[in-house]
């Protein structure tokens, strides 16, 4: 009867199991492994081994083998299987390993072109693997936001392989039912899940507007720049796509670039690099002044320095290739024209470096005012912002001496107004430096630098009417130094009270006895204690009288007895007394 009521008991136990409803968060699933295993720094051969190891591990605790060491012998997850939510889990780190490789294909294709086949196959798997996940949650067991969630993961991979094909159309399908279903998904949750699926809905938008652009929507464009400016991301798959569509669009356009006028000076631009890139230079600087983030305008600051950098160097080859032209133009008394040239795309470069380092600086400060921020980073130290404006000094100074600048004198005066703004703060964090290493009146004297500095530049500003300095940050500079004086003046007298009784509890210079210095006061801890220094021990040896010494003289006028008579007489030795010894005589 016993056996029988555990037969039931145990049947009954798997049936309630195979009724149960299977739950698989695959967006929260995939989040979390990326950002945990590379691609928060874009590396996606690391995740994609971490996507081999967890499969490995999931078919040895499923016992769920795809063959012996012999033979590989390939299985396939079927509904009959869905006892556990980790066949499903199967499937989903099966297509997120084949897509990471697609991926890691798409960066080393930059330079290696066949591999954008050997890519276009790992999206191909990925996306039948989705399928086949769509496939196993269409079953009764499984719930409906996994349901919807396979769903949305299958149309994305989908379109992911349509975009990479370039068939737009059936791209844009896929990606379409994608985001309407993580917008439903995002509408029915109100918590940590639905800021995941909406996410995913902004990163599926710019893929949407990409496709209506190649589909024929012109107004597109402007919305994929919009997008790119606010995600900030350089690391997706449509970046590369939209920047070679941009420089299409400028290689159009820079026809219409014939002449730049800089300095009072107007010259003819006519190296279609440096075209292009003063065409690109108002956008960027519009994106710049549109990016929320700040590794946004980090980004853009890079790339547009990189642009000019290569309009930079086209210049510097059109003067190789034609010298007797800047020689002419240079007997004359002034620069050539590709000269001048050349000296306004370095002027933009060294602009563009200060304004970088200045976002940089801001980011830096913040975190400096903060401590160690959530991501788990260090604090800044203030030296950091010291090599900062620093450079951004250099930067400053180097513009000034270019050829040509002497024409505009208004300008030369706005940089050195901004010398000033920025040798006080670097002169702040200076200070900054010698407060933590304790140093109070060094720092105090810095600070007075800082206000010096600071107002010269307020002054300057106020008359010229600056542009591009910050005038608040140079007034929040000014009253907290104004604030933090009397906290370091408090800091250092305490400071200096500690210092006073540690030198009060050190041993004096003075080691005379108690017994010496009886007509002197003096707190001296030393007399407490266990060794208290009353009197010299062992005392010291001193002069005294003794008794005079007697010495005999007498003897030395004394004469004394011969005693020769006394002395034995030695024995004559020669012929006689050797025949003497052989014979054996003795006298």
């Amino acid at each position: 009867m016993a056996t029988a009521g555990a037969e039931e008991a145990a049947a009954a136990a798997l049936a309630e199991a195979e009724a149960a409803t299977l739950t698989l968060e695959i967006l929260q699933i995939i989040k979390e492994s990326q950002q945990q295993h590379g691609l928060r720094h874009g590396d996606y051969q690391r995740y994609r081994g971490y996507c081999s190891r967890r499969l490995r591990r999931l078919r040895k605790a499923l016992n769920f083998k795809m063959g012996n060491r012999h033979k590989y012998t390939g299985r396939k997850v079927t509904v009959e299987l869905l006892k556990d939510p980790r066949y499903l889990l199967l499937e989903l780190m099966s297509a997120e390993r084949a897509w990471s490789y697609a991926m890691q294909l798409k960066q080393e294709a930059n330079t290696e072109p066949r591999k954008r086949f050997h890519l276009v196959s790992r999206l191909r798997k990925a996306a039948k693997h989705a399928e086949a996940l769509e496939r196993l949650c269409e079953g009764k067991r499984i719930d409906a936001r996994t349901k919807l969630e396979a769903q949305a993961y299958a149309a994305y991979m989908a379109g992911m392989l349509r975009f990479e094909k370039q068939d737009w159309t059936k791209a844009m399908e896929s990606f379409g039912s994608c985001k309407t279903i993580y917008e439903k998904l995002a509408s029915a949750f109100s918590d940590e899940q639905a800021v995941l699926y909406r996410q995913r809905v902004e990163e599926i938008s710019p893929n949407l507007r990409y496709c209506a652009y190649n589909i024929g929507d012109q107004s597109a464009i402007g919305d994929l720049l919009q997008m790119r400016l606010k995600s900030g991301d350089s690391s997706s798959m449509l970046t590369e796509k939209l920047e070679v569509l941009l420089a299409q669009m400028r290689a159009k356009q820079s026809t219409s670039m014939s002449e730049v006028t800089w300095c009072g000076r107007t010259v003819p631009v006519k190296v279609d690099r440096v075209r292009v890139f003063l065409l690109s230079l108002e956008e960027s600087e519009a994106a710049i002044a549109q990016a929320e983030k700040e590794e946004g305008k980090e980004q853009l600051y890079e790339s547009l320095l990189i642009e000019c950098r290569d309009a930079i160097h086209a210049v510097r080859e059109e003067l190789k290739l034609d010298p007797k032209q800047r020689e002419r133009e240079t007997e004359a008394g002034k620069n050539s024209n590709l000269q001048h040239l050349h000296s306004y795309l370095t002027f933009i470069k060294l602009s563009n470096t200060v304004e970088r380092n200045v976002v940089m600086a801001r980011a830096l400060r913040r975190r400096l005012s903060r401590g160690a921020v959530d991501d788990g980073r260090k604090a800044p130290r203030p030296q950091e912002l010291i090599r900062l404006y620093e450079l951004i000094l250099q930067s400053l100074n180097e513009m000034q001496q270019l050829p040509g600048m002497e024409a505009d004198p208004d300008l030369w005066q706005s940089l050195d107004n901004k010398k000033s703004a920025y040798k006080a703060f670097r002169c702040y964090f200076i200070a900054q430096s010698y407060l933590a290493a304790k140093k109070w009146t060094e720092g105090l004297a810095l600070f007075e630098r800082v206000l010096k500095y600071a107002r010269e530049a307020q002054a300057a500003c106020a008359q010229s009417n600056c542009p591009n300095m910050d005038q608040n940050e140079l007034e929040e500079l000014i009253n907290s130094i104004n604030a933090e004086k009397y906290s370091i003046q408090a800091t250092a007298i305490l400071d200096s009270d500690d210092i006073g009784d540690r030198m009060a509890a050190l041993e004096v210079s003075d080691n005379k006895p108690l017994i010496e210095r009886l007509d002197v006061y003096r707190l001296d801890p030393a007399l407490v204690s266990k060794q208290p220094n009353l009197v010299t021990f062992p005392p010291e040896f001193q002069p005294v009288p003794v008794k005079p010494l007697f010495f005999d003289l007498a003897l030395n006028h004394v004469a004394l007895p011969p005693l020769d008579d006394k002395l034995e007489q030695k024995s004559r030795s020669g012929f006689t007394g050797m025949i003497k010894g052989i014979f054996g005589f003795r006298s």
